[in-house]
């Protein structure tokens, strides 16, 4: 079988698996919202494209092609960071095809190629296409723009691979985040090094130099941009090559020092011992606790920023980040609830209230995980960045309500998440639009109350309003998380189903 043979036909199984997913069905309506917000920020990149478009024509400092460059670093680090919700990596896509008579090498090449024609990658030029027709035709003519538009979407597909290379990595262990971490840090060093605005001009002025060369035609430019694309190309292919190889003939015996018995929950009976499920699978399955690590990191360095810097000051930003400092437990660890319970979801089927101790479980133990976020941010309170009532308002409201609502996509998480498996295995997130759904609104909504709270009725008003919300979601869990194991019960056959045929 020819490659490009091969590549058509692994195409068209990739559209086909999606639509053959448990998860396609529920998807339908939430890929019409995702459909509707992506619509949305489309409207919003050409609303940033006619903005700098309007600068770049009363600009004396830098052409049109330069200023776009000179902000490309901007760009394409959000590019970066938005992609790790978005994109899956090959080694992740070819789990179905490592048993089957085909050249595994050819497979990775084949996703590698897709990732790179793949239609995201064009998200961007909602933005540039606008700024090139208002800023750039006119002023250079048909052939600059051209050369800009090519130049900048090769930027694209150059930081798609460094993408998919970094994440490869960062899967086989988590000091591999020292790479981009250091990659960043000498990209934006000027920033640091130089004081005040003139980090920022030496960043840009640097950027804007190499737009310059490209959107006049450079050939040393250009060459060193399709040199360092086929760099990236090839360290990707191998590496992913490398990896799926590693993970395939990977062999490992776990060695028990010692067992906990964790004495302290059997108090809580049946429930208790789902809590020891809970803390057990974070300390032994890697894939969990990965998910675990990332939350805490998340939590430290955000509650680090509100501390000791100013940047997020702002009214708006300041009832994001303390939300979000105390919603992250439950947006990484309870939207994935069943998934990977999908691995042993027979042994939990054996008896018919398991189901609802493990809910009863999973809502305290992120309950629990709240005393996290609110002893990293007492700093926050003694400096007087955040209130105390305001902190407390989030945490209740948080670990009770948000949690509460996020537990709900039991219902509907349908893919099997790995334990351990780490290259082979593929998460839910890029099946389920569901928990994209979910995650966006648990953040965005309360600020949004606040906000309008902070105008109708005032701010502290508002935060007992959410205290007392969040209380009484606490104090009448047992009745709700009795309606919602009843209502998992009666879908248990589908939901068991598919998760057994997506291991």
């Amino acid at each position: 079988m020819k490659r490009l043979e091969l590549f058509r036909i692994l195409r068209h199984h990739h559209r086909l698996y999606n639509r053959r997913h448990p998860m396609w069905e529920q998807n339908r309506v939430m890929k019409v919202v995702v459909g509707i917000v992506g619509a949305m920020v489309a409207l919003y990149l050409i609303f940033f494209g006619i903005t700098f478009a309007l600068a770049a024509n009363e600009s004396d400092t830098y052409t049109a092609p330069e200023l776009m460059f000179g902000i490309a670093p901007f760009i394409l680090t959000l590019d970066f960071l938005l992609r790790f919700m978005l994109q899956q990596t090959p080694t992740q896509m070819i789990k179905p095809y490592v048993l089957l008579p085909l050249p595994r090498n050819a497979c990775t090449d084949a996703f590698v190629l897709q990732s790179l024609l793949s239609t995201g990658n064009l998200t961007w030029m909602a933005m540039l296409v606008p700024y090139a027709i208002m800023a750039v035709v006119f002023s250079y003519g048909i052939g600059t723009t051209l050369l800009f538009l090519i130049a900048f979407y090769l930027c694209l597909l150059l930081n798609s691979q460094w993408y998919l290379l970094v994440r490869t990595l960062i899967n086989v262990s988590l000091r591999w985040w020292a790479l981009p971490l250091g990659v960043y840090a000498i990209v934006f060093s000027p920033l640091y090094i130089y004081s005040g605005g003139d980090g920022l001009s030496t960043l840009c002025d640097a950027f804007a130099f190499c737009g310059d060369k490209l959107s006049s035609g450079n050939v040393l430019a250009w060459s060193v941009l399709l040199l360092m694309l086929g760099v990236a190309i090839e360290a990707n292919r191998r590496v992913q090559q490398r990896c799926i190889k590693r993970e395939l003939s990977r062999t490992e015996q776990t060695h028990l020092r010692h067992v906990s018995r964790m004495a302290f929950f059997n108090r809580y009976g049946i429930t208790g011992e789902f809590l020891k499920l809970e803390a057990k699978s974070i300390m032994r399955n890697k894939n969990v606790k990965k998910t675990f690590i990332f939350a805490n990191a998340i939590v430290l360095g955000i509650s680090l920023l509100i501390a000791l810097t100013d940047i997020y000051d702002t009214p708006l930003m300041n009832y994001f980040w303390c939300i979000y400092n105390f919603a992250i437990y439950g947006s990484m660890l309870l939207t994935k609830t069943m998934s990977y319970e999908g691995n042993y979801i027979e042994c939990l089927a054996t008896h018919r209230h398991t189901f609802a101790s493990l809910l009863t479980a999973k809502y305290f133990f992120c309950m629990a995980m709240m005393l996290v976020p609110l002893l990293l941010m007492l700093p926050t309170i003694i400096t007087g960045k955040c209130s105390v009532l305001q902190v407390v308002a989030v945490m209740v409201f948080s670990g009770g309500t948000v949690n509460a609502c996020l537990l709900h996509l039991c219902l509907y998480n349908k893919q099997t998440m790995p334990l351990n498996t780490r290259f082979l295995g593929k998460g839910s997130m890029e099946n389920n639009w569901t928990q994209v759904v979910a995650q966006l609104l648990i953040f965005f909504l309360p600020v949004a109350f606040i906000a309008i709270g902070r105008v109708l009725i005032g701010l502290n008003a508002t935060y007992i309003v959410l205290i007392v919300i969040g209380l009484t979601t606490i104090l009448t869990h047992h009745w709700w998380l009795n309606r919602l194991y009843r209502r998992f019960y009666q879908r248990r056959h589908n939901n068991i189903a598919a998760l057994i045929s997506t291991r």
